[in-house]
């Protein structure tokens, strides 16, 4: 129900840039049985689609709380929606110098996923071949479930129906091989842009275009809402 909400609430956003006869695109949904989109998640989503801030490239929206990543087109249509893995440490900046780190070098308090706007795309790494980067400076990038460390138990951590078992990796976002494969490799070949939100951080701090824009719709709603009252 939720993830339908958030459908129809952002494609409210993008109809009036689209032709009516446009075929919708089937979205993929993985998130667990009854689980909620959060409104700050569907109004972001919304918010960038009204104002192109990606100038037409595709965008997911990556909510670290709720260990959820929404994924959009470039026409702004949902394309999937998906439970992520995230870093184990709560926080929203990246640690000087951590980016040069061996993994097994990384302090445990430094494992933590950036928030904010980051243009992304494929490019090479060291040690993984070509790989979807979020953040190139911060060496946070988008891959498949890692299962190399079996005591992790990243695959049942993923699977599991909430998110409170989620924050694991070094940094980067994990998501099922499956989704990978059918929405996120397919839709950022040529790149995109991600909208990290925060764990500590305020949304005027992380996203203050965003911030600014919801502060001025809520202020005429109310605006509005007192002439109604007269």
């Amino acid at each position: 129900m939720a993830l339908a909400l958030a459908c129809s609430s952002i494609g409210m956003a993008s109809a009036r840039d689209k032709k009516a006869d446009t075929p919708p695109i089937a979205s993929v949904d993985e998130l667990p049985q009854g689980q909620e989109v959060s409104p700050t998640v569907i109004e972001l989503a919304g918010w960038v689609v009204a104002a192109k801030d990606t100038q037409g490239y595709p965008f997911a929206v990556i909510d670290k709380a709720a260990a959820q990543i929404l994924v959009f087109g470039g026409d702004g249509r949902l394309r999937g929606a998906a439970p992520g893995l995230f870093g184990s440490a709560k926080g929203d900046h990246t640690a000087p110098g951590v980016a040069g780190l061996a993994l097994r070098e990384i302090p445990g308090r430094d494992r933590t996923t950036p928030a904010g706007r980051f243009v992304g795309g494929y490019g090479p790494s060291i040690d993984a071949g070509r790989v979807l980067w979020v953040d190139y400076e911060s060496a946070v990038s988008i891959h498949p479930t890692a299962t190399g460390v079996p005591a992790e138990k990243r695959a049942e951590r993923l699977a599991s129906a909430t998110p409170d078992d989620n924050r694991v990796t070094h940094g980067c976002i994990n998501v099922s091989p499956a989704f990978y494969e059918q929405i996120i490799r397919p839709t950022f070949e040529r790149g995109g842009v991600f909208y990290i939100l925060p764990d500590k951080d305020s949304l005027a701090e992380t996203f203050p275009e965003f911030a600014q824009g919801r502060a001025t719709t809520q202020g005429d709603d109310a605006g509005r809402a007192r002439s109604a009252r007269r």
